[in-house]
């Protein structure tokens, strides 16, 4: 009798949690479905109605990955996703475009001697637009309470919104999809101009033979070519790094799953797929570690050059190691910080010993020349610089305060900050890694979300932001060095 007894309490007992977890999974849904206020009735939250006043007008972010319509169970095929998205597509790309030009002068600017390591034109600014009857200098003379009140703060210095940021995932530039068809998704398009992004393909330089200059010979390195191009240059245990480099994995929307966003099943994308040749075509996603989906940030996928000297990785997370951020990539950012989702699609567990590899061949990767630079102290030697140069660098390390982040020889601080540009009226975007500022002529766009087109709008950003009132000559002399480095 006891035993019975014993059996039907835990049978009831069973049969109360699994009806509990169905509920809080139907509540979960629901909640994530429709938004709630502070006070927890439905409703806007405020981030959202903050989103909508700064450029994220249309966003559906009651977005469910797997593809059902918020409310429902049922997970739509593969067929009706692809069918869905292909179909907004163009609505979806109208409303990004029309963002940037609202946000900025398109034009493909130039300069004469205003190049990149390859030969190609640098974008030359200011792009960002002003607001109506507005000048830099006048603007520059407000204090940030006054901007704030004026909602005076140029729209191409707040956040630059994926171009579908309810979806995220990495989207490739138009030059790169020409060769690697397989990294085309269907859902979206990349948004910016081809002369607003580095050179392609990006010119290779290894540390230990800086006297070969570019060891690329004008191609992508591929899982196809890697060995021809690099065997006899690097070590066994480097090469063995490269090649998982080059190997694709799975990854959100690059997989063999029903709610992929290529149109046919993929085997994913390579590390040098969004590092080209170990450099950047301002390739873009959505940080893994922030929620909600709204406050997740755009990433431009920056340079691996110069790794080797660099002691934090990763915009949000300051990793400490590559070999820590190596993992991490494929874990979690792959996969948009979902480790389930990574599991379901594909994660790939990587042995510690080949992510030591792959990171001893990340560490292998120089800077660009800089030939007005010495490269003892990474200052400009003065016996070939410009006056322009001189005058730069002693505003750099003077009146514009730019060392104090960004520190030779690599022109950064290992440090993480937080510019706070809620002063101003907009979007705080928390603690940022400075960047690495040596061969910055080559990464275009720039900000760790690609809102800033040219040197000169980040000139002109760091001026406002920085409240450092400089001269229309301080700030071109200022763009001569950044140019230099």
């Amino acid at each position: 009798m006891k035993l019975r007894r014993s059996q039907f309490l835990i049978g009831f007992v069973t049969a109360f949690l699994v009806v509990l977890t169905i509920w809080a999974c139907v509540s979960d849904r629901n909640s994530l479905a429709q938004p709630t206020s502070p006070d927890g009735k439905p409703g806007s939250t405020p981030s959202i109605d903050a989103a909508k006043k700064k450029g994220f007008d249309g966003v559906d972010f009651s977005y469910d990955p797997f593809g059902a319509p918020p409310g429902q169970d049922a997970v739509l095929s593969a067929e009706q996703v692809m069918k869905k998205d292909v179909s907004e597509k163009p609505a979806v790309m109208k409303r990004q475009q029309q963002l940037l030009q609202d946000r900025y002068d398109m034009a493909c600017r130039s300069a004469s001697g205003a190049v990149m390591t390859k030969g190609k034109s640098q974008p030359v600014g200011p792009a960002v637009k002003l607001p109506s009857g507005t000048t830099w200098e006048q603007l520059a003379q407000l204090t940030p309470e006054e901007i704030k009140k004026k909602s005076g703060f140029p729209r191409g210095f707040d956040r630059l919104p994926h171009v579908k940021h309810a979806v995220g995932g990495m989207v490739f530039p138009s030059m790169q999809i020409k060769d690697f068809p397989r990294l085309e998704r269907f859902d979206v398009d990349f948004d910016l101009p081809d002369c607003f992004l580095p050179e392609f393909p990006p010119p290779i330089f290894l540390t230990t033979h800086p006297e070969l200059g570019d060891v690329s010979q004008g191609e992508v390195l591929s899982a196809e070519n890697f060995d021809r191009l690099f065997r006899g240059l690097i070590t066994p245990v480097q090469l063995d790094g490269l090649r998982m480099l080059v190997t694709q994995f799975p990854q959100e929307e690059f997989n063999a799953t029903h709610d992929r966003k290529t149109a046919k099943p993929s085997l994913g994308v390579a590390c040098l797929d969004c590092h080209v040749n170990f450099h950047t075509t301002g390739q873009f996603h959505l940080n893994p570690d922030t929620r909600p989906q709204l406050d997740r940030l755009r990433l431009d996928t920056t340079s691996l050059r110069g790794m080797y000297n660099q002691q934090i990785h990763g915009s949000k997370r300051s990793l400490r190691s590559v070999e820590d951020f190596t993992e991490f990539e494929q874990r979690t950012a792959y996969f948009n910080g979902d480790s389930i989702r990574a599991m379901k699609k594909g994660i790939n567990m990587i042995d510690r010993l080949q992510v030591a590899h792959m990171a001893q061949m990340q560490s292998m990767i120089d800077f660009p020349p800089a030939p007005h630079l010495d490269p003892m102290t990474g200052r400009l030697d003065r016996a070939k610089a410009t006056q322009m140069e001189i005058r730069g660098e002693e505003l750099f390390f003077g009146k514009a305060k730019c060392v104090a982040c960004h520190a030779p020889p690599s022109y950064t601080d290992h440090q993480m900050h937080d510019l706070q540009l809620e002063r101003f009226g907009a979007m705080g975007d928390g603690p940022i890694k400075t960047f690495v500022l040596r061969g910055i002529k080559d990464s275009p766009p720039y900000f760790h979300d690609g809102r800033l087109p040219t040197l000169e709008d980040t000139v002109e950003f760091f001026n406002l932001v920085g409240g450092l009132k400089l001269e229309a000559e301080d700030k071109k002399a200022l763009t001569a060095f950044l140019r230099a480095l």
